[in-house]
């Protein structure tokens, strides 16, 4: 879903200004080790499949729910790699609205899915390798694609 409705309420009241959001991205890696990346219509940029965190919810619940918006596929968060924000993590989308987030990125595991953009945002869906992702929306250190450490 492109924005749910506390967010839509959130921007009747504030307009464009900016918001501070905490989110959610997963690291989704298929059996070549190769990792999931989406690409959102109307976008110059892909991303992990991500998302805002709704309230009420943990940042794991977040992120299993965003995945399976956005991809069809069920997924078990493993471990954090790593909690990233500040100004690199700002942007302004088509229609003005400006955000800045606060994104804590998951390695998830794939538990079952067939791999289907289901929200209308992802118009392609794709596997890359750790050493050749896309153009990115928001700037992950290289070293978030290469963690592949399993934390049980």
């Amino acid at each position: 879903m492109p924005i749910s409705d506390y967010y839509r309420k959130l921007r009747e009241k504030v307009g464009t200004d900016l918001l501070l959001l905490s989110s959610v991205a997963a690291v989704i890696r298929n059996d070549k080790s190769e990792i999931l990346f989406q690409y959102p219509k109307n976008s110059d940029y892909w991303s992990l499949p991500a998302g805002a965190i709704e309230p009420g919810e943990s940042p794991a619940e977040a992120v299993v729910r965003e995945v399976w918006e956005e991809t069809a596929l069920e997924v078990e968060p493993i471990s954090i790699i790593g909690v990233f924000g500040g100004k690199e993590f700002r942007h302004t989308y088509a229609n003005g609205d400006r955000v800045e987030y606060q994104v804590t990125v998951y390695e998830c595991k794939i538990i079952s899915g067939t791999l289907e953009a289901m929200d209308g945002e992802s118009e392609i869906l794709k596997f890359f390798k750790a050493d050749d992702i896309p153009k990115l929306m928001m700037p992950y250190p290289k070293w978030v694609f290469h963690h592949n450490k399993k934390v049980r």
